[in-house]
């Protein structure tokens, strides 16, 4: 109960930090609004892709993180609320919003369009979500309820995760294309809630040295998938050197930008790589605790590096004060919704 009312009181400051920057400077508000539902939505999206994922391939790491993937699953509907403000401030966002827009891809990017297929991303992940923890509720046949739902959530998982990061941060420049950029957000996601879970059952539950490497080999494996999309992604807008797409890059290394990707480089790929190829740190809890903590940290530093350049500014407050919002409100649902009778089967580390 302490450690929950300690996340409802971080994510209450953090609304009320929100709603000072929102009335005093909404421009950059609403872009640090979305720079924090871009960086938090991986962790439920990417549980569910893990949940799912482990159903199809087995494996024990999966049983050892489900309470902590539960746990991210948990806070999905917090986006019910994230995505309330985007949906407002719409114009404020994206250039395509603003009367009198005209871009070649209007048929797409128009504000009718843009609301009805985000609703439709929440009701997937939201019904995927329902399934899920009802399946986890079945004491001898969850396994096989997952197995079943798997083929369709995890197709369903990768459009919406695609088609939802190309609408909410590519077309904050409606000029940039990326035909990667999908699977990149898909990668990242499942990254983050990979090392969010161990990171959590590393702290709460800690399982065998065995099972610590078989998370550690994981964490290793999605890491170089993900750094391979990000550098692929690079080293086409470098070798074409367009001017609908290098503008991308150079406002990303503008205004101090270019340090945070410096310690993104540094601390979501080369430190953590290092580490991870050897195998005394894949059965050490410190050293793998290291290395989550590197990884999550990093992730919401990008989270900030994608959407905040867009509006030609340095690092805020605004920023931080979002982040704490919704790292505490879904720290505070989660633990709220684990201690109800109707999910308590599917939430694990009871008490």
């Amino acid at each position: 109960m302490t450690a929950e009312r300690a996340a409802w009181g971080v994510g209450g400051v953090g609304i009320v930090g929100c709603v000072i920057g929102w009335i005093i400077m909404p421009a950059v508000f609403v872009h640090a609004w979305l720079g924090t539902l871009a960086c938090w939505i991986g962790w439920p999206l990417g549980s569910l892709a893990l949940l799912l994922i482990h159903s199809v391939s087995g494996g024990r790491w999966g049983y050892a993180i489900r309470p902590a993937l539960v746990f991210g699953v948990l806070t999905l509907p917090l986006a019910l609320l994230g995505v309330l403000p985007v949906l407002v401030e719409l114009p404020a966002l994206y250039p395509w919003a603003r009367p009198g827009a005209a871009l070649g891809n209007a048929a797409y990017l128009n504000v009718a369009f843009a609301c009805g297929r985000a609703v439709l991303y929440l009701v997937v992940w939201l019904g995927l979500a329902a399934l899920v923890l009802g399946a986890l509720r079945r004491d001898d046949t969850a396994d096989a309820a997952l197995y079943r739902l798997a083929p369709f959530g995890l197709i369903a998982l990768m459009l919406t995760a695609t088609f939802g990061g190309f609408d909410a941060v590519l077309s904050l420049d409606p000029h940039f294309n990326s035909s990667i950029f999908g699977m990149i957000v898909a990668g990242e996601g499942v990254l983050f809630a990979l090392a969010v879970a161990s990171l959590l059952t590393l702290l709460i539950a800690p399982p065998p040295p065995r099972i610590i490497a078989d998370l550690g080999k994981l964490l290793l494996a999605l890491l170089l998938l993900w750094a391979y999309f990000v550098f692929m992604q690079l080293l086409i807008v470098w070798n074409s050197d367009l001017g609908s797409d290098a503008p991308w890059y150079v406002a990303r290394v503008a205004h101090g930008w270019g340090i945070v990707a410096g310690v993104i480089a540094l601390f979501h790929f080369l430190v953590p790589f290092l580490m991870l190829i050897w195998p005394q740190v894949q059965r050490s809890r410190r050293a793998m605790l290291a290395v989550c903590v590197m990884l999550v940290g990093s992730e919401i530093l990008r989270g900030w590096w994608l959407v905040a350049p867009a509006q030609g500014r340095a690092l805020s407050w605004v920023d931080v004060v979002a982040m704490l919002a919704f790292g505490g409100l879904a720290a505070g649902l989660g633990m709220r919704a684990r201690r109800l009778p109707a999910l308590a089967k599917g939430a694990g580390w009871h008490g």
